[in-house]
């Protein structure tokens, strides 16, 4: 126990000194931690006041003499700035919340302007919408709506109407199953198979081949007999054999009963007599025809019935296109021999060829009066042709074997050749109707009526009583000088007074008719369609647009506007309409063109708004507009109002409410210089969509983004490389107003609005900036194309020029196609070409805008126009199409329009006049 105890003992010891000595060791910290300080403390000011105020070393010093320290001086500067900033930022501070509380007030202002401006406006919605509401009422009860006529389609054995009690006395309204051919049925058409009656096979094989030519190209033929409104039988020409004699006309009656749509009477029937020789056979004459009508060259007055048959031309060029580069040009106006006539009249020349010289027509009046004036006009002819006054050719003898002809006709002499030579050298071409009366139209009349018209010579008929081809619908006294046999006397007087400008135009019109309806089979064809279609007042078809085959693309960012595009230089335009896309209206006058210009679309050639060469039974534009073209069908998409002529050109500028253009874009392989071009037409007014004509096989690249102009663009794929492409009627063009630029052009904003507006108001023409004109060389006696600054000028540039898209129409379906050949030859003249197409059609000269007259484009690729040849192509160009049209239709102008306020100054104290567009 001891010795646990001493252990115990023993090792407390030294624990207990431990804890004494940590005692105090921390006393003696807590000491120098606690009392040095203060004892430190004391004795330093102590130190400080025994040394006096001026030797004081830690305690402050008066009249800031810390800042005499160098050391110290920055951070007095930083003071002093800092407060001041302070000082500053706290006074913005006030002013910004004296502002806010401000723009507070005026948020809650504007708060309850907003909501007053909400009522206002739901207030105008409901005035709009009842308004909306109650113009649709009004319309409701001014214009109904129209449903379709209900369709009449009578059996197969349907007798019809009762037979009229003669069948002279056969009209349209007596005659003609008008059930059958309702105004929106699109005038079908059935054409009896030439195999399927007994004289098919007799017929002559060149016409029955031109025939079935004809027949495939038409846009009325179906094959459906159960609905169609008209059927044709092809009943001659029948070729002569004498081993098959012709019919007998009881035995015709009974094949054309036998017919499996003739309905016993044959109404909505027509029977075809196309002619190819000057005798040809009357074989319908004393054949009764009930109610079916007759379309041959050859009438006596009691077979023919007025208004219901139809004198027809004859089929010279039955396979064979007329060859326009032979057919002699139209100028000079007066040619070698004043009028010339060859032929030969077996019955009258006994009595005409005598010495004694004629009885004037006094001697003769006292006196029965004469029963035929054709040895009163031998003789007179003669004595002109004696007198040398002028130069003419009469020649009432065949040189050879003259061709057959009916009974007092003037037979035909020498060959078609020989005869258009002598007709290439002449003025005139008298055309003497037959001396027997009854005989109202004759093929030997129509044949020479023919040949004149074809090579430019202006018929003269002698005779009144003739009826000439389509009378009823041609104005012929447009193109042919109708004198009555008792004038021959004064027959020279007559064609010397005739101005040379008068002898051009009939010239000129004389071409357009021969052109239009008589110069191939299919245009005969299609001729005599369009008159009974016309007749009964059938709207034509509308005509084929090209589909365009859009290629897909990716629009890229939102284009930007250019400030140098807005820029408006000089042209003060007023105030423009900004439009979401709006298309033209179409097909607004359908049954008034039919009804109501009916003399307008046949008679009138190239004059304003007329055609060349079509007939009215060609397809109307399916956008119809105010064009009535001469003779055609075709009628351009429209405004909503106008009309041909003076209606159409009553549709002024301002005076249309809403319309807008595409832009048509030509463009090759030059897609940096196309983006620029799309983008340079972000916000333009009046802009509908953007059509790109992708000129190249290739298409455009794949990683290619496009700008995003905030309208439509429509990238078109095209079958080749070829710039009659700008021109093609595209389905995507929406609009009347085509501006056909170039990918490199650049036109600023006012210019182009500028341009549209001068187009509205002067639709027909061409409008635009870059101006050119043509030139005679005197030295080479050809046509020159020049592009220098002149005063004057006849062709705009369609590089950048505002067009109607009915001429797109004619330059791709209508106009000759030698010209777009060349024009695919040359890879130019394209534009030329639609200056010849215009100024011929409008006889008018383009209007130049603007003083602009070329088009600079930094950076761009070289164009096609600066090659050394351009020129020399535009040469050819030039004198080519003069050959195709037969005479220069380009015409001069020194005429320039600027806006109304162009370099006006005006006073400060003066508002501009805007014209509201």
């Amino acid at each position: 126990m001891q010795r646990s105890g001493g252990i115990v003992g023993n090792s407390g010891q030294p624990w207990v000194l431990r804890r004494v000595r940590l005692t105090w060791l921390s006393f003696m910290l807590f000491f120098i931690l606690v009392f040095f300080p203060l004892i430190a403390h004391y004795y330093l000011t102590t130190i400080d006041e025994a040394g006096g105020p001026d030797k004081r070393i830690f305690g402050p010093r008066p009249g800031g003499e810390l800042c005499e320290a160098k050391h110290v001086q920055d951070l007095c500067r930083i003071r002093e700035s800092v407060s001041e900033e302070l000082l500053q930022l706290e006074a913005k501070r006030q002013e910004l919340n004296g502002e806010i509380a401000r723009l507070n007030l005026r948020i809650e202002a504007c708060k309850r302007s907003i909501d007053s401006a909400k009522q206002d406006l739901l207030q105008l919605k409901n005035v709009i919408s009842q308004t909306e509401h109650s113009y649709k009422e009004l319309m409701a009860q001014n214009q109904p709506k129209l449903s379709l006529p209900v369709r009449l389609l009578p059996d197969k054995d349907d007798p019809g109407y009762p037979p009229p009690k003669s069948a002279q006395n056969c009209r349209l309204h007596t005659c003609f199953d008008y059930a059958r051919c309702p105004l929106t049925s699109g005038f079908p058409v059935y054409v009896y198979d030439t195999g399927s009656y007994p004289w098919g096979e007799k017929l002559d094989p060149l016409v029955k081949q031109a025939f079935a030519s004809s027949v495939k190209s038409s846009v009325y033929v179906t094959d459906n007999p159960n609905i169609a409104c008209l059927y044709i039988v092809l009943v001659g020409e029948i070729q002569e054999s004498p081993s098959s004699p012709p019919a007998s006309p009881l035995d015709l009656e009974k094949q054309l009963k036998a017919l499996p749509y003739w309905r016993l009477d044959g109404h909505n029937h027509l029977l075809v007599h196309l002619s190819r020789k000057s005798l040809t056979q009357n074989f319908l004459y004393n054949v009764s025809t009930g109610r079916a009508a007759v379309a041959q060259s050859t009438f006596f007055e009691r077979q023919y019935r007025e208004g219901f048959d139809m004198v027809v031309s004859p089929l010279v060029h039955a396979l064979s296109e007329p060859n326009f580069l032979e057919v002699p040009p139209q100028v000079p106006v007066k040619r070698k021999y004043l009028f010339t006539f060859q032929g030969e009249k077996v019955e009258s020349l006994r009595s005409s060829l005598l010495e004694a010289p004629p009885q004037s027509f006094e001697e003769e009046m006292e006196g029965d009066p004469p029963a035929d004036y054709d040895d009163r006009i031998i003789g007179t002819l003669k004595a002109v042709q004696d007198s040398h006054l002028d130069q003419v050719l009469v020649e009432f003898t065949c040189k050879n074997q003259p061709k057959p002809c009916l009974p007092t006709e003037w037979a035909l002499c020498g060959e078609r050749e020989d005869r258009l030579e002598v007709l290439k050298v002449s003025t005139f071409a008298l055309v003497i109707s037959p001396g027997d009366g009854q005989l109202v139209a004759s093929a030997g009349c129509s044949m020479r009526l023919f040949e004149a018209l074809e090579v430019g010579a202006i018929p003269v008929v002698l005779g009144d009583h003739s009826k000439l081809p389509y009378h009823h619908l041609i104005r012929w006294s447009e193109a042919v000088i109708m004198v009555p046999k008792p004038r021959i006397t004064e027959l020279h007087f007559l064609l010397r007074s005739i101005s040379d400008n008068d002898l051009l135009a009939m010239r000129r019109q004389g071409r357009f008719l021969w052109e239009t309806y008589f110069s191939t089979s299919e245009s005969i064809f299609s001729t005599i369609l369009a008159s009974v279609r016309t007749s009964i007042q059938i709207p034509a078809a509308p005509i084929r647009e090209e589909p365009a085959q859009e290629i897909p693309h990716k629009a890229g960012k939102l284009a930007g506007t250019d400030a140098n595009m807005a820029d408006n230089g000089d042209l003060d335009l007023g105030p423009v309409e900004v439009e979401p896309p709006y298309a033209s209206p179409r097909f607004l006058r359908n049954f008034t063109y039919t009804a109501a210009d009916v003399y307008r679309t046949w008679n009138h050639a190239p004059g304003p708004f007329h055609l060349f060469p079509h007939t009215p039974l060609d397809p109307v534009l399916p956008s119809e507009a105010k064009f009535l073209g001469s003779g055609t069908g075709f009628r351009p998409i429209g405004g909503g109002s106008g009309g041909s002529g003076k209606e159409f050109q009553a549709a002024l500028g301002g005076n249309v409410p809403r319309e807008q253009f595409t832009v048509v874009m030509l463009t090759y392989e030059r897609e940096e210089v196309l983006m620029n071009s799309l983008e340079r037409l972000n916000g333009l007014p009046y802009l509908n969509k953007v059509v790109v004509v992708w000129n190249s096989p290739k298409p455009p690249s794949d990683d290619l983004l496009w700008p995003d102009i905030g309208l439509p663009i429509v990238v078109v794929r095209t079958e080749k490389n070829s710039l009659n492409n700008r021109f093609l009627p595209w389905d995507a063009v929406e609009t009347e107003a085509i501006l056909s630029i170039d990918d490199d052009a650049h036109l600023r904003h006012d210019e182009i609005m500028f341009g549209f507006r001068v187009w509205r108001e002067a639709r027909d023409r061409i409008v635009g900036f870059p101006g050119r004109f043509h030139a005679w060389d005197v030295n080479h006696q050809s046509w020159l194309y020049n592009s220098n600054y002149s005063c004057e000028l006849s062709m705009v540039l369609t590089g950048a020029a505002f067009f109607h898209k009915y001429y797109a129409y004619l330059y791709s379906y209508v106009m000759p196609q030698a010209i777009r050949d060349m024009v695919d030859e040359y890879i130019n003249c394209e534009d030329i070409a639609m200056n010849f197409l215009v100024s011929h059609i409008t006889r008018k000269p383009p209007i130049k805008v603007t003083s602009r007259w070329t088009f600079r484009c930094p950076g761009c690729p070289q164009a096609l126009s600066h090659d050394d040849s351009h020129f020399h192509e535009r040469h050819k160009c030039i004198n080519f199409f003069v050959k195709v049209y037969g005479y220069m239709p380009l015409l001069y102008t020194q005429f320039r329009v600027d806006s109304v306020l162009f370099k006006t100054r005006l006073p400060h104290d003066k508002t501009k006049c805007f014209k509201f567009i």
